[in-house]
């Protein structure tokens, strides 16, 4: 079970994510319709190229936009319910390799009904060279469409 902690609380979608507990991601920040999250790339996430894997850089993103739909305590009546993806893109804009730490700001843009639309942004950063505070490159751009739906 992933683990990823914000001040001692754990987001409930994170309990059997074994996807993002398998690319060690860390969860920096959650809001309402946000996410920031990190985690640093290994070999096993390297293409034949000797650079991240967009499956991994997808994956990445992709977890980020999960959090940033789902709040970590759903209001009142809203416990039945989940948001998903109805459809994505990502533009990936540079390289990030083995050792980079990567960073994704998911932010919430619109609701309307049980629609939403997110972006996400995808920085590299190498962890000897960048302050703590600076994300650093941006290597990907990624759309999220939302739908919320009934749990089954």
């Amino acid at each position: 079970m992933a683990e990823a902690t914000i001040s001692g609380a754990t987001h409930p979608i994170l309990e059997n994510d074994y996807a993002s507990e398998w690319m060690g991601i860390e969860v920096l920040a959650l809001s309402d319709g946000h996410a920031t999250i990190r985690m640093t790339l290994r070999q096993e996430m390297l293409n034949g190229f000797g650079m991240a894997h967009g499956g991994m850089i997808f994956a990445f993103a992709d977890s980020a936009f999960a959090l940033a739909c789902n709040p970590a305590t759903p209001a009142p009546g809203e416990e039945n319910n989940i948001t998903v993806a109805a459809g994505v893109d990502i533009n990936f804009l540079k390289p990030a390799y083995r050792g980079q730490v990567v960073t994704a700001i998911a932010n919430r843009r619109s609701t309307v009904g049980r629609s939403g639309l997110y972006d996400i942004q995808i920085f590299a950063a190498d962890p000897t060279q960048q302050p703590a505070a600076t994300p650093g490159e941006l290597i990907a751009e990624f759309r999220g469409r939302s739908r919320t739906i009934s749990k089954k």
